[in-house]
């Protein structure tokens, strides 16, 4: 056959149960320009018996890898898809998601019509297991109402230029998650992305979606990041990290000063900030200059002692006043960026302080704020009643999600602390673990703080 203009691949690893209605949404389409590629990935259930009923099909072929179970990554399988390949355009439908008829007619016609577009992505509905939707996602047009665009396509369902693909590389495969997310960094600078906001697929939810692997997710995304951020790390230089502490205005007098099993809250806020490689200097300032005793203790050069002056300690006192007096302090000349770390979040990593860094970096912004997406309706009195302020109903768009910031750490600009501000104008986000979240803002609050690290402690034992 002549080569198709759309090339489509499908992997299923023991999704049989899904698959027929996901090959069957290729065959319905209103384009006959396409090839359908199947992949069985090592699938211990009848994957394989449902690939063979369509081998007759001269525009399907089918594959069958086998290996341990589930043993080929996500990034490996699209590159071997990316290999067999013979159409223009490329686009992943996943085992368990459905087609809407009309998605390769209109993603290749865009491409077809926006040369400078690499990919293209259209939004679409949420199905549960048993196919009933129960919400559209809508996502706003890139470069009319959305243009920061720091929200990547999905991997799945998105039309990507197969020679545009050849031209990176393929996917990476030492990440096997947020495929997307990869692909859109290492492209954004050079080639636009375009959408069209029609739903055009229907993304099916379950427990066993790849979404649902969290920590996986989280894990890529960090390491996408920092893989970006440190191509242009030097434009940003220097990094340094701020850990403000008190005297009052605590729970405790010296709060810094207090154990968690066995370490005290300064000591593990140090620790994360000397855990990291990125991070060139790290300022502890407070208005109790017994501080420096325990910072004797390290043996780090990067690490040092800024005195902050009583006044600056009252709780309703600005704390951009604090940082900017550090960076005057440890004369940077208003360059670099300063990363904000609260010794009251315990729980915080040393990859999350990284990910504020390389969020702001990779986005060019002011600063960047940790964020936990806000997951129960909120409200507003108006004059004709209460009011929502997100949507939290059946249709919803990438712009009524509500963040709440939480104070884990932050990153920002220092020429944003000249004029007083603390973010400046551009601000971005980047959503942290709820165990992250976790502050100490009460007594009660420090005690479940302790409780949790006697926990993970005995756990570990």
């Amino acid at each position: 056959m002549d080569s198709p203009k759309v090339t489509v691949y499908t992997v299923s690893h023991n999704y049989g149960k899904y698959l027929s209605e996901a090959v069957e949404s290729v065959l319905r389409q209103s384009t006959n320009n396409w090839e359908l590629l199947l992949i069985d990935n090592n699938s211990t259930d009848n994957t394989w018996e449902i690939m063979e009923l369509y081998a007759g099909d001269p525009r399907i072929r089918t594959f069958r890898l086998e290996g341990g179970s589930g043993s080929n990554g996500i990034s490996s399988l699209a590159n071997f898809a990316l290999k067999e390949a013979r159409g223009q355009y490329v686009i992943r439908l996943d085992a368990d998601d459905v087609f809407d008829e009309h998605i390769l007619l209109v993603l290749a016609n865009h491409l077809d019509n926006h040369s400078d577009d690499a990919l293209v992505f259209p939004d679409y509905y949420l199905i549960d297991t048993f196919g009933n939707i129960f919400a559209q996602e809508r996502r706003q047009s890139l470069y009319r109402r959305n243009y920061l665009f720091d929200l990547p396509p999905n991997g799945a369902c998105t039309m990507i230029r197969a020679s545009v693909m050849e031209e990176i590389g393929g996917y990476r495969e030492d990440l096997n998650a947020q495929d997307g997310f990869d692909i859109w960094s290492r492209i954004r600078e050079k080639y636009k992305c375009g959408n069209v906001n029609i739903p055009l697929f229907y993304y099916r939810r379950h427990g066993d979606n790849m979404t649902e692997n969290s920590n996986r997710i989280l894990s890529a995304r960090r390491q996408i990041k920092r893989d970006i951020s440190e191509l242009n790390l030097r434009k940003y230089a220097p990094v340094t990290a701020v850990i403000p502490c008190r005297k009052h205005y605590d729970i405790y007098p010296d709060l810094w000063s207090r154990y968690v099993n066995g370490k005290t809250l300064l000591d593990v806020a140090v620790g994360k900030c000397i855990a990291s490689e990125v991070i060139d200097k790290i300022v502890v300032t407070c208005d109790n200059p017994e501080v420096q005793d325990t910072l004797a203790t390290y043996g780090d050069d990067r690490l040092c002692f800024v005195e902050r002056s009583t006044e600056s300690t009252i709780r309703s006192h600005p704390l951009a006043h604090t940082m900017e007096n550090v960076v005057r302090n440890i004369s940077t000349g208003w360059k670099g960026i300063s990363v904000l770390c609260y010794l009251q979040a315990p729980f915080t990593t040393t990859e999350t302080i990284e990910e504020a860094i390389s969020t702001l970096i990779m986005n060019n912004a002011d600063s960047s704020v940790a964020v936990t997406e806000v997951q129960e309706q909120l409200y507003r009195r108006s004059p004709h009643g209460m009011m929502p302020l997100n949507n939290f109903g059946h249709f919803v768009s990438d712009f009524d999600t509500v963040y709440s910031e939480v104070r884990t750490c932050m990153a920002t600009r220092n020429r944003n602390l000249k004029t007083g501000s603390l973010t400046g104008a551009k601000i971005v986000n980047f959503i942290v673990p709820r165990e992250e979240a976790f502050f100490i803002h009460t007594k009660r609050d420090f005690d479940i703080a302790r409780l949790i690290v006697q926990s993970e402690e005995k756990a570990r034992i």
